[in-house]
């Protein structure tokens, strides 16, 4: 029988969260599921499965294809995971940072009282 990895200790070793316990809270706040479950950071994940990582407003879905227990470099990491994410969610990100992206010339500062208004205004948030 095939020996399982602790999910929050995979997620962690393949790249998806930047530490352990991150990964350990977003089980904690039903981030991850597999098979459509809300997962605890114990449970034990298996070769085959697919989990889905929410990270608002990014679903990522992945296939485990291997245990890992130690976080390993980017390189080998690719070798245990399969990226199932549909582009759209890819686009979905790009249309994100194209629409909050802000250019101001070197030099000039921070934008001044009246400035911050205006970018506020240009992105749709009101005024308090």
């Amino acid at each position: 029988m095939e020996e399982g990895t602790r999910i929050d200790k995979w997620l962690w070793a393949v790249r998806i969260f930047k530490t352990r316990s991150q990964a350990t809270i977003a089980c904690r706040n039903g981030k991850i599921r597999v098979r459509e479950l809300i997962v605890k950071p114990s449970h034990e994940v298996k070769s085959g499965e697919i989990i889905e990582v929410n990270i608002p407003p990014f679903k990522k879905m992945i296939k485990v294809l291997g245990m890992i227990e130690n976080r390993v470099s980017a390189q080998l990491a690719v070798n245990f995971v399969e990226d199932l994410t549909p582009p759209e969610e890819y686009q979905k990100i790009k249309r994100m940072r194209e629409m909050n992206f802000e250019y101001r010339e070197r030099g000039l500062g921070r934008p001044t009282k009246k400035e911050r208004r205006n970018i506020d205004g240009l992105k749709g948030y009101q005024a308090k």
